[in-house]
């Protein structure tokens, strides 16, 4: 069983298809998946799909690019919404100063309410990190050190130095259809030097979907091309990458019932 740690099924991108999806990635062996807040708004419509199977589970956050929308987010607001069993994690949050959609002092502050949320209710923090490495090191290791906290840096696409030291201090990380695209040399050397037992796959769907379905909507089903690269990338056989991934995944993220 594969699992897809990072899917954003809510929205109009499968509003006509979703039941077709959800049938090729069952097909295909996706046996659970992890369904991603990027605003508030969202919950609802994220609360709905994650009802259609035991093994769906969801989050609750903002992502960094919405951060201007939500500049007085409290820690408190995020714990009130992480209440329900199938809330397996806090996020996706994080700093983004590629696109900087956000003023970058909001996503900060917003960020670090994401963090107390996690240190307070123990749910792993799931990170978006893009050009921001320095202040996102800074950030996770000054909190880090006053309280811990399980964290996952989603699609990673950072440098070596960020993810050595997400992983000293116990973090995860997850890697995604850019493993499959061709210019994507220097993730394909962190992604073959990350520990066995720290390394999930996702799909991050409906972007970045991998070759060979490159430039099509992307979808749960496609995660198994991410978890094929992996194994040639790592010179493991698929069936270690598919039994690491799923069991990390299930390590880190507690509440999430296995199927």
């Amino acid at each position: 069983m594969f699992v897809d740690s990072h899917v954003n099924l809510h929205g109009e991108k499968y509003e006509d298809d979703l039941d077709e999806v959800l049938q090729r990635a069952e097909e295909a062996g996706v046996g659970a998946m992890l369904l991603i807040s990027d605003r508030l708004e969202s919950v609802p419509a994220i609360a709905e799909i994650a009802e259609r199977s035991p093994a769906f589970t969801r989050s609750v956050g903002v992502h960094p690019h919405h951060a201007k929308d939500f500049g007085d987010l409290t820690a408190e607001r995020l714990i009130e919404l992480a209440h329900p069993e199938k809330v397996v994690g806090i996020g996706e949050c994080g700093l983004d100063y590629y696109y900087e959609y956000s003023d970058r002092d909001v996503q900060r502050r917003v960020f670090a309410a994401h963090i107390a949320a996690s240190q307070e209710t123990g749910l792993p923090l799931i990170i978006h990190t893009r050009d921001a490495d320095e202040d996102m090191q800074r950030m996770l290791e000054e909190a880090y050190k006053d309280r811990p906290f399980p964290f996952l840096l989603h699609c990673y696409t950072s440098g070596r130095r960020l993810m050595e030291a997400g992983l000293e201090m116990g973090g995860y990380v997850a890697f995604s259809g850019i493993v499959t695209f061709k210019r994507a040399d220097e993730v394909r050397a962190l992604a073959k030097d990350c520990p066995l037992d720290r390394l999930l796959i996702e799909t991050d769907c409906p972007y970045l979907a991998p070759v060979p379905y490159r430039g099509r909507r992307n979808e749960p089903a496609y995660v198994i091309p991410v978890a094929e690269k992996l194994a040639e990338i790592r010179g493991e056989p698929l069936s270690v990458i598919e039994e690491a991934t799923t069991e990390n995944f299930f390590r880190l993220f507690e509440r999430a019932p296995r199927p």
